[in-house]
């Protein structure tokens, strides 16, 4: 079974130029990793050409940027992973035993990872485990936590509805109707940089509005100007 990574950025030459390095073990063990540029304007497109099996331009936009990475994607599950997520050494290992192929090839095709936060700040420690313990209960994963899903299933439900916030909130309501998500315990440690710059309690502030404004129907599009202001 081959896995392709799908990662997309957006004028993220540092984190491109620190982290694609470093996953030269996933095309090392035979598996695909693919980067998709929403129109970087540094230098990320010609250092991700260096280390990784494909490079897309597409149109700004995560899950139009993810979309078009799994249009071209070779493998038989797709692995979103954002620039700033490290993935654990027998993270696809987890993956592919978590496929089961053997009756229903719908079953137990789509997961993702429990996650840490790079920061020491002890709040961090409870952020992180309040979102593994919400994912499980509710089978709503986001893409900090390394959303996986077989690419049968991928196409089957359409992919990533194109909106500029919310699609994995989205796609996760979607993939729940079909089966659970399996919840991988091991974590992939991600970036805690938005909390430290823009204050711990303001941003667990400002994520519980916007995931209780989308619930309650306003539209991403007004929620992603609050989220990227």
């Amino acid at each position: 079974m081959k896995v392709s990574v799908i990662i997309p950025v957006l004028n993220e030459e540092a984190a491109v130029r620190k982290m694609l390095p470093d996953m030269q073990w996933v095309q090392e063990s035979g598996h695909e990793l693919i980067v998709v540029d929403g129109g970087s304007t540094d230098d990320s497109v010609s250092i991700a050409k260096k280390y990784s099996d494909n490079v897309v331009v597409s149109s700004q936009g995560r899950a139009t940027q993810m979309n078009a990475g799994a249009r071209v994607a070779t493998g038989d599950v797709l692995l979103f992973l954002h620039i700033d997520t490290v993935l654990p050494l027998d993270g696809i290992n987890k993956i592919i035993s978590s496929q089961d192929f053997s009756s229903d090839p719908f079953n137990k095709v789509w997961g993702r990872f429990d996650v840490r936060l790079s920061g020491h700040h002890f709040m961090f420690r409870i952020i992180e485990s309040m979102m593994n313990i919400r994912s499980c209960i509710t089978g709503i994963a986001t893409g900090d936590q390394a959303i996986f899903v077989n690419k049968n299933l991928f196409e089957k439900i359409g992919g990533y509805l194109e909106i500029p916030l919310m699609e994995d909130i989205e796609i996760s309501r979607r993939l729940k109707k079909i089966s659970k998500p399996v919840c991988i315990r091991d974590q992939v440690i991600t970036s805690s940089r938005r909390w430290e710059v823009s204050g711990i309690y303001r941003t667990i502030f400002l994520m519980w509005r916007l995931r209780l404004s989308y619930w309650l129907g306003v539209a991403p599009a007004h929620l992603a100007k609050q989220y990227y202001s």
